[in-house]
């Protein structure tokens, strides 16, 4: 069940998917602990890297822990592309990924995300030049398409390949959908089969039965997962477990997800300090108490809560320890 993108070889196939706001060092190491095969960071401006933004340089820390790692850029200007992309290539992740499904109406605006794929000739000197940059394997995240008018994921997909890219992965969503409605799998099947690289199919995997019906239904060599991962680090042992024995792991006890959310706080605070830590630590403690008894309740706290001690404190008593 391993997977190889360019030179770098999976232990499996299932790969934690770039998320701002989400997928930092320490979600990425408990994704990967968990048994991600690949964890992706947070995605990068290529243009604030270029302008030695402070904040920047904390989005792209990597502990050796996690890797195999994937560093994904966004941003529509090949040349700063390919030469940021050179500049870090000393940096310790393992691949890199150019953004061209962001959906965030800023990013769009600036001709960047999932705006590219308005631009085929830009996404090929993009992809091209950058491959040329760097030794590194060079990967591309995209959409079914901009719009219902404008499905294009199997011509990007192509264009990327024959541009030299390692692999493509493909959102079974539109841009003007975002994250709503129904995931495409079906423009997944026909990447696959419009290309020889290995495809990554991304939407709507929230078990390990979506998963196996994803892989059956696309031939996908690879399955990227985002917003189910939030605040459930363990689906990935659990997708593992089903592939390979068709049983799943049980969902973890209560005392489990106290223990992670309290070991995730530890971490985030030794990551960004106490500040910083906690107040980012408040979504995901929301995410993994989502559908508990009392954890309305819990996620009307979270918000005052100022250091670890309150939060240790607001878990035990808010989950009935």
């Amino acid at each position: 069940m391993s997977l190889k993108i360019g030179n770098i070889e999976l232990t499996n196939p299932l790969i934690l998917a770039p998320m701002a706001g989400v997928t930092d060092l320490p979600f990425r190491l408990l994704c990967k602990e968990q048994g991600a095969g690949l964890v992706c960071m947070e995605m990068i401006s290529a243009k604030a890297i270029a302008f030695h933004n402070r904040n920047t340089e904390k989005l792209m820390q990597i502990d050796p822990g996690e890797r195999p790692v994937s560093l994904q850029l966004f941003g529509s200007d090949p040349g700063i592309i390919s030469e940021i992309a050179k500049s870090i290539e000393e940096r310790p992740f393992d691949i890199l990924d150019i953004n061209m499904g962001c959906p965030v109406p800023k990013i769009v605006g600036n001709g960047e995300g999932s705006a590219l794929m308005k631009n085929p000739k830009l996404v090929e000197k993009i992809v091209s030049m950058t491959v040329k940059a760097i030794k590194k394997p060079v990967t591309i995240k995209i959409r079914k398409g901009f719009d219902d008018n404008h499905v294009n994921a199997v011509e990007i997909a192509k264009i990327a390949e024959a541009s030299g890219a390692a692999a493509v992965a493909v959102h079974g969503r539109t841009r003007e959908q975002y994250y709503s409605g129904k995931a495409d799998w079906e423009i997944i099947r026909q990447v696959k089969e419009a290309v020889r690289i290995p495809v990554l199919g991304n939407g709507d995997v929230d078990s390990p039965v979506r998963a196996k019906e994803l892989f059956e239904e696309t031939g996908c060599d690879g399955i990227m997962i985002g917003r189910a991962a939030r605040g459930n680090p363990w689906l990935f042992g659990q997708i593992l477990a089903y592939l390979e024995t068709g049983t799943s792991k049980p969902h973890p006890s209560m005392e489990e997800v106290r223990q992670m959310m309290l070991r995730h706080a530890g971490m985030q605070i030794d990551c960004k300090g106490d500040y910083t830590g906690i107040r980012e630590m408040r979504k995901h403690i929301s995410w993994y108490t989502a559908g508990y008894p009392h954890s309305a309740k819990l996620r009307a706290q979270i918000n005052s809560v100022e250091s670890l001690k309150e939060l240790e404190e607001l878990i035990l008593t808010r989950t009935g320890h």
